[in-house]
């Protein structure tokens, strides 16, 4: 069976778990006031679709969620894959189902902010047609902030 990418709750032990390894990774690479990672709280709200990429063994292997910021705009926060299932794909899977997702519920533009050392993001990104962006909302002024948009 392939990897399936299915709407979930956040709250979950084996999707805090990603979160936390995701939120260590953030950490080793930028200071704590240049980190902007949603809480399981945050994420729990309804204008945040989030998303569970599973693999054979329906394991969580990836998350990523889709905020909703303005009508016909979204932000794409706590995109993150497990260390151990990297290299498969599927951070190309959540973003293709994503956008898909995005563009039945009338999303015309994703905006998204990444670090400039997270390298594997940038060149996810960019694979998939987003184009850098001046930083926006929380991220204006950031040193450690890349914006990206892509139109649907």
């Amino acid at each position: 069976m392939p990897t399936t990418i299915s709407i979930e709750p956040p709250r979950q032990a084996e999707i805090e778990r990603l979160l936390h390894l995701s939120a260590e990774y953030a950490q080793s690479l930028y200071p704590p006031e240049s980190n902007f990672l949603m809480s399981v709280d945050e994420l729990e709200t309804p204008d945040v679709t989030f998303y569970v990429a599973r693999g054979q063994d329906e394991e969580a292997q990836g998350i990523a969620a889709l905020v909703s910021v303005a009508p016909g705009r979204a932000e794409l926060k706590r995109m993150f894959v497990d260390p151990l299932a990297r290299g498969q794909g599927i951070a190309d899977l959540l973003l293709e189902r994503i956008e898909t997702d995005a563009m039945i519920r009338g999303i015309r533009e994703i905006v998204l902010e990444t670090g400039p050392l997270h390298e594997a993001a940038l060149g996810l990104y960019r694979k998939h047609g987003y184009d850098e962006i001046p930083p926006f909302g929380p991220y204006v002024g950031e040193e450690f902030s890349v914006c990206f948009a892509k139109g649907l």
